[in-house]
């Protein structure tokens, strides 16, 4: 009988497959196969709360397996060697799995591929399976990748998705392949208390419910951060639990502003990756360089501190990083916002945000962090990079009734309506009610030393 293996990367599902369906067609006999990859430690890309929802994905996943008949395989160690190992003990002549782009990832395929056909075995890469448009597949003529989205976009429209394919219905696994079983979410420490569950059964369950109740209005709700009107399936779409090329096709078909508005987000993610794609080096060096100089963390521990803990003095920044810290995840505005404070007001290189959001986020993922990290430094591909976005103003156009901040920040209840929003302008005795501190920089400080620093003066 001839043997597939699919390895399991960053597409943890069974439905919309291609490397699934492919080994079934080309072979008898499947190995479902995720490895615990020990280089993401050693990377330093491992956070608890993704190591949680990636608990859930795969007993999910392996549930789905065992009622097509199969069962999921998990050993762990360097995914070369262990995937080497699996082929070996079951003879298998391909293996098929899904294209990544971060440097990572490209050296992991390349260091497979070198193994497998040591082995005299074939290593199969298939597109379109992380991305709904592959990296790499609309380019401009003068370069292997779009800089800037809108054309990016107008591309991106016109191309052909594939049609999408149905879970499989039966799957054979060779006898005798030993597993270590799926991890448990519940021997994760550190997490987020108000994390979300993981797992494909969930992610389809929230996008129908999207699509039905949720993606009519996102167009004129998605920047609204009290009515949370954003779809929240980033960390669906981060572990592949959901497939984009499906969301694409499913919002395409509920049509309407909404759904073109999310399908736009959605391209923006597969933008994010060409660009990484194509400048791997962009995960931790500036795309465009703006020779700044910024503050170094010692100098600006105590303001990077403030950052981290939610307790800036700006409510709307402190109530998305607090967010953060309790979901692991934070509304799209939050992450403008938040961005922006950190790197143009307080004037903190961008990695340290991109490296604390890393640590927090269950949708970390490093093409859309990074690559978004640097759009609000003014490194990467934005065509305004010196943009600074008031938190005040910010806060009155997207929480005018002060909801959002009240929520997050509980000490700052008793202030009704916008007013919670400048809580340094209550007289002195009804201030000093409020626990909450000062604003830890003047904005118009903040923004001569932005403007000082990048020669804009």
């Amino acid at each position: 009988m001839s043997v597939s293996i699919v390895l399991f990367t960053s597409d943890l599902r069974v439905h919309d497959h291609p490397p699934l369906r492919a080994a079934l067609r080309a072979s008898s006999e499947v190995v479902p196969l995720f490895v615990r990859d020990t280089g993401i430690a050693s990377a330093g890309y491992a956070a608890p709360n993704r190591e949680a929802f990636l608990a859930d994905c795969l007993g999910d996943l392996d549930t789905a397996l065992r009622a097509c008949g199969g069962r999921l395989v998990v050993r762990s160690g360097d995914v070369a060697d262990a995937v080497a190992g699996v082929a070996a003990e079951t003879g298998a002549d391909a293996v098929h799995m899904a294209g990544g782009v971060s440097a990572y990832a490209q050296r992991r395929e390349e260091r497979l591929r070198n193994v497998l056909e040591g082995q005299g075995r074939r290593l199969v890469v298939h597109d379109s399976v992380v991305t709904a448009v592959a990296p790499g597949a609309v380019t401009p003529a003068s370069s292997d990748h779009f800089a800037v989205f809108t054309p990016y976009f107008r591309h991106w429209s016109e191309q052909r998705l594939r049609d999408v394919l149905a879970a499989p219905r039966a799957i054979r696994v060779p006898d005798g392949v030993a597993t270590e079983g799926t991890p448990s979410r519940a021997r994760v420490s550190g997490t987020s208390p108000g994390l979300a569950a993981g797992g494909e059964r969930a992610g389809r369950k929230q996008l129908t419910a999207w699509l039905r109740r949720g993606v009519a209005g996102y167009e004129d709700g998605h920047d609204d951060l009290p009515g949370d009107a954003t779809s929240r399936l980033s960390p669906h779409l981060h572990f592949g639990t959901l497939s984009p090329v499906e969301l694409v096709h499913r919002a395409r078909g509920a049509g309407g502003p909404g759904a073109d508005a999310f399908v736009r987000q959605l391209a923006w993610r597969d933008f994010h990756h060409q660009v990484l794609a194509a400048r791997p080096a962009a995960a931790a060096h500036d795309y465009r360089t703006r020779h700044d100089r910024w503050r170094s963390e010692r100098a600006a521990a105590r303001d990077i501190e403030a950052w981290r803990e939610g307790r800036t003095g700006y409510p709307v920044i402190d109530a998305a990083m607090r967010q953060l810290s309790h979901e692991g995840w934070m509304h799209n505005r939050g992450r403008l916002l938040t961005a922006s404070f950190l790197t143009k007001t307080l004037y903190v290189d961008w990695r340290v945000g991109a490296r604390h959001f890393l640590d927090l986020l269950v949708d970390g993922d490093i093409a859309n962090n990074q690559l978004n990290w640097q759009w609000m430094a003014g490194t990467g591909t934005d065509s305004r990079p010196n943009r600074v976005l008031n938190p005040v103003t910010q806060a009155k156009r997207y929480d005018p009734d002060g909801a959002y901040v009240r929520r997050w920040v509980p000490e700052l209840a008793g202030l009704a309506g916008a007013a919670v929003h400048e809580p340094w302008k209550q007289p002195g005795p009804e201030r000093a009610k409020y626990a909450y501190p000062d604003p830890i920089v003047e904005l118009a400080e903040g923004l001569e030393r932005f403007r000082r620093a990048r020669g804009l003066d």
